[in-house]
């Protein structure tokens, strides 16, 4: 386990909060580590000059004037490994990025590489280095003035207003108050204990407190110094975020496209709480906090908060959000049925619920949840309800699942209740025979299904015989004599109902292949689904592609636990049932995955689970073909305050909190990191830790983040949040954390960063990338596989070069890329506009003109040397050169290449429609017959996906020239005016293949 640090180990305890404690601590100096380029780490005491022009180190082998820097020699403060020899492999393990930081200095760009005892030491000097920077020798709380700061102005403004009697002084209980309404999740413990240190330090006690004190107070209270750090990084001031800097801070680390300087005038005017930090469009450290907090900075992506994917597909096409026995509040066999479930799971968006219909004592149907219940519920009063409800959360059809346990004559009462409640909104026309698929949620909207058993047309009588193999409480009941399918009586209105969702027996997979209609569907027992998914996966998957499935718990949980869901919707299973009323781990997943497309109960399944033709393993150990691997890079920073456990009174107050990031996906994805744990640490630790995860299958990924309370008898739980990949926003994002039943938690988040990379181009890819580079790596293609069907494999054959070509091309710009952002000291995750800006703070802090410029007159702007330049800037402009040409080569070929993939991958979809014709001429067979229809789908999979591939990546390419053009003109080193008119940024999300 790699060594971790903590925010606690500040010298004194101290908490930094403002840039002159930051400046205080390096006036005092401390020990860092200093390390060689040999990869030696020495310590050294380091300290800033009286006169706060020079950072020197002892002991030293060089006189005392050359073991320093000057300030005004820096050109940039990294924090993290960004520099070669901080990166090294003997040095990699040694502590963590969060530990180091480094100083680019002089004309030469020389790196002093420093590692700190903990984050908080590194941020205290970055912070501290980065001021002086611009600002020398002002002020630290307000440069180039003798006023008082915007905050300390708001602050005092907020005591006068409740100094009523405007005596200079307001009782405590009232400060406390005040303080209180400002930050809400705050506990009122907290601030008085803040109140009275303050007025035993300044001898001050009593009853009432005056402005000055109350303003210390609040500064301590509610400065929460990551993100004091984070306004010092942006701001051009080090005091507040100008709209300049916010438009920075929003489309350079929060990934916004599109942002205007209106748009920053609108948020300072919605967050900043200081009038005159609103009418001069300032945004500072309290307002800054209130936006990060608020809900226009949420982690959860604000465009699947609506319906955001197409729902004009099949209905076998999308995860179905699915309930067991949603009457039940407590377990199957002591819990009471209770009406009051099936509101909650329809409110909760669910799209399918199981009715269980038994004789009632009174003549008509009852629903139990199981024979054993305390009480059951009228079926009247249940339909009622569901024709109240039905559509209160959701839009899209709602598919009723009747178990039918009751007699033919309560079998028509029920179905004379549901004609009269239900009306127009059950659907009851019959299938269209001459379809091949199910109609649409779109087209089923409003809409009621049955599912049931429907009596074969043959009989005309009205009532009979069906076979009954659903589930139910089969272990109540003696087999039938003489073996075979169990036989129920069915009234004919009742089968009258069911139309598009008709329960049938399920054989094998080849007799579905053969003779299932699209309207007929099977349930599985979890146990049996389970074998499905381990031993046939890819048969399982392509069945779900034309039929509906519904998976539903083992008898065996008596206790109404839950499956895990991700095992079957792998494999594509739409209806996957939930018990509902038993919170825990997979009610999480279900809950999360089911928020990603406006909670309407629906969710479109992976493009490779839809298309007739594709190559899908759902138990594959590593990446997909066709499907781009990403690294999820997850730095999780703080917590902020955080509830003690449920019953752990025994602890006291204290809480130790640490947190688990959990994927949970295909099995090549699933994994679990856990940071270290946040000790003496009160309601907001600090935890200050980065955390990776390649995700192989995005589309089938889900994020849980959860927070546990480190104990020596057993770690317990105190908060989560599950939230799909594809719904993660990247930047500085809050978590907003939710209880075990899944409910909001106030005030109570984990403060994170999120970045996503193409797997080549991240995380491990530091070496990964450099290994490219050197030749070391060998470079991995994806080819064809033979059929064992001459004309077939000789179409497929046309693609090899063009898929080499199409993997040379991608993987050319992103070593290209990966290099160029190392030497601009930036990670992976970095984007374009980044490294310009990178480059471009270099050669500001310079006492010449710059020495460098972007010419934009041309489409590929070159970066041109203006005289002798570094060593450094030589390997810069080196390193963007080759990026410009790769990017450019891409651009150019791009087309070409696509056109290639595209036309052998049509090629052999023309032979899709003969292949079984073909098979019976080839005399193939069994395996052979298995593994030449396997090999099929694989290679149109392959092409269809690395075409895909290939077209994203030129629209990344011509992205980044766009930000080269943006960046090259707003920070002043890009010369001959604007952006190539041919560069027009590809905003509109690209249009897929079609299936």
């Amino acid at each position: 386990k790699k060594k971790t640090v903590s925010f606690s180990s500040m010298p004194n305890d101290r908490k930094i909060n403002s840039t002159a404690a930051c400046i205080s601590l390096m006036l005092e100096g401390c020990e860092l580590k200093k390390v060689r380029s040999n990869s030696r780490m020495y310590s050294r005491f380091f300290v800033l000059d009286a006169d706060m022009r020079s950072v020197r180190w002892e002991p030293s082998k060089k006189d005392s004037e050359k073991a320093k820097i000057e300030i005004k020699s820096v050109k940039e403060v990294r924090v993290g490994k960004k520099t070669p020899v901080l990166r090294s492999n003997g040095l990699s393990d040694q502590f963590p990025d969060e530990c180091a930081f480094s100083i680019i200095y002089g004309d030469n760009y020389e790196s002093l590489d420093l590692v700190a005892s903990s984050a908080d030491v590194v941020s205290a000097w970055v912070m501290g280095l980065r001021y002086l920077v611009s600002y020398g020798k002002h002020s630290p709380e307000a440069p180039g003035t003798g006023h008082p700061s915007l905050r300390t102005s708001w602050i005092s403004s907020v005591f006068d207003l409740a100094d009523l009697d405007k005596s200079g002084r307001i009782p405590v209980s009232r400060a406390v108050q005040l303080i209180k309404a400002l930050n809400p999740g705050m506990k009122t413990s907290t601030i008085e204990l803040k109140f009275k240190e303050l007025q035993k330090a300044s001898e001050r006690p009593g009853v009432e407190v005056a402005c000055d004190l109350f303003v210390e107070a609040y500064c301590e209270l509610c400065t929460r110094p990551e993100i004091f750090f984070l306004l010092v990084q942006f701001s051009s001031n080090k005091e507040y975020l100008g709209v300049k800097d916010l438009l920075m801070f929003l489309e350079v680390e929060q990934g916004m496209e599109g942002v205007t300087e209106e748009k920053c005038l609108e948020i300072v005017g919605k967050y900043e709480p200081s009038k005159e930090g609103r009418e001069k469009g300032y945004l500072a450290i309290d307002g800054f906090t209130r936006y990060l907090l608020s809900a226009d900075c949420s982690i959860f992506d604000p465009q699947h908060r609506k319906v955001c994917q197409d729902m004009a597909q099949p209905l076998s096409h999308y995860y179905i959000s699915s309930a067991h026995s949603a009457c039940l509040l407590e377990d199957n066999f002591w819990g009471r049925s209770d009406i009051s479930g099936y509101i909650s799971a329809l409110g909760l968006g669910c799209r399918s619920i199981e009715l269980v219909l038994w004789d009632g004592p009174e003549g008509e149907p009852v629903v139990y949840t199981s024979p054993s219940a305390a009480s059951c519920v009228p079926f009247r009063a249940v339909v009622g309800l569901i024709d109240q409800h039905a559509f209160a959360a959701s839009a899209y059809p709602l598919i009723l699942c009747l178990v039918v346990r009751c007699s033919a004559s309560q079998q028509r009462l029920a179905a004379q209740c549901l004609r009269k409640t239900l009306g127009d909104k059950l659907y009851l026309e019959p299938p269209n025979p001459v379809a091949s698929y199910l109609p649409s949620p779109e087209q089923l909207k409003g809409r009621i299904l049955i599912k049931g058993k429907k009596l074969p047309p043959s009989c005309e009588d009205s009532e009979g015989e069906a076979s009954d193999e659903e589930e139910g409480w089969e272990e109540d009941r003696e087999p039938p004599e003489g073996g075979g399918p169990r036989r129920v009586r069915l009234s004919r209105e009742l089968s009258e109902l069911v139309s598009l969702c008709q329960a049938v027996p399920f054989q094998d997979f080849e007799s579905s292949r053969r003779g299932q209609r699209y309207w007929e569907m099977c349930s599985f027992s979890e146990v049996e689904a389970g074998r499905f998914a381990n031993e046939c996966p890819a048969e399982l998957v392509s069945y779900n592609k034309r039929f509906l499935s519904r998976v539903y718990p083992s008898p065996m949980r008596i206790d109404a636990s839950n499956m895990n869901p991700q095992d079957f919707w792998k494999c594509g299973c739409q209806m996957v049932a939930m018990n509902y009323q038993t919170p825990g781990l997979m009610m999480d997943l279900n809950a999360g995955w089911f928020r990603q497309n406006g909670a309407c109960g629906y969710v479109l399944r992976p493009a490779v689970m839809r298309e007739e033709v594709s190559y899908f393993s759902a138990n594959a150990k590593d990446s997909l073909p066709g499907v781009p691997a990403q690294l999820l890079h997850l730095k999780v920073i703080s917590g902020q305050n955080l509830p003690k456990p449920k019953g752990s009174g025994a602890k006291g107050e204290v809480v130790e909190p640490y947190v688990c990031a959990e994927i949970h996906g295909i099995p090549a994805d699933c994994a679990e990191h856990r940071t270290k744990t946040a000790l003496q640490s009160g309601d907001n630790p600090i935890f200050d830790e980065s955390l990776e995860f390649q995700i192989n299958l995005p589309e089938l990924a889900v994020l849980r983040f959860v927070v546990l309370d480190d104990d020596y008898i057993g770690d317990e739980f105190i908060a989560q949040y599950t939230i799909p990949f594809e719904c993660l926003q990247p930047g500085y994002r809050h978590v907003p954390l939710q209880s075990l039943a899944g409910e909001p938690l106030p005030h109570a988040t984990l403060f994170v960063h999120v970045a996503i990379t193409d797997r080549r181009g991240g995380g491990k890819g530091h070496r990964r990338g450099l290994a490219g580079r050197r030749g070391r790596r060998v470079r991995e293609y994806t080819s064809t596989k033979a059929t064992g069907i001459k004309a077939i494999d000789e179409v497929f054959r046309t693609a090899t070069q063009p898929l080499r070509e199409a993997t040379d091309l991608r993987e050319n710009v992103q070593n290209a890329l990966v290099s160029f952002k190392e030497l601009c000291g930036l990670t992976p995750a970095a984007n374009m506009k980044q490294c310009i800006l990178t480059v471009s703070t270099w050669l500001l802090h310079s006492d010449s003109t710059p020495s460098v410029t972007l010419n934009l007159a041309e489409q590929y702007p070159p970066m041109e040397a203006q005289g002798p330049i570094p060593d450094l800037l030589r390997k810069v402009l080196t390193a963007y050169e080759t990026m410009i040409q790769t990017s450019r080569t891409l651009i150019e070929s791009a087309d070409t290449v696509y056109g290639k993939l595209i036309q052998a991958q049509q090629a052999g979809m023309d032979f899709h429609k003969e292949l079984h014709r073909i098979e019976t001429k080839e005399g193939l067979r069994g395996r052979k017959l298995q593994k030449a229809l396997e090999s099929f789908a694989w290679n149109i999979t392959v092409l269809k996906g690395q075409a895909d591939l290939l077209k994203h990546a030129k629209a990344e390419a011509l992205d980044n020239l766009w930000q080269i053009h943006n960046a090259g003109q707003s920070c002043g080193i890009g010369r001959n005016g604007s952006a190539s008119p041919e560069l027009s940024r590809l905003r509109a999300p690209l249009e897929p293949i079609p299936e």
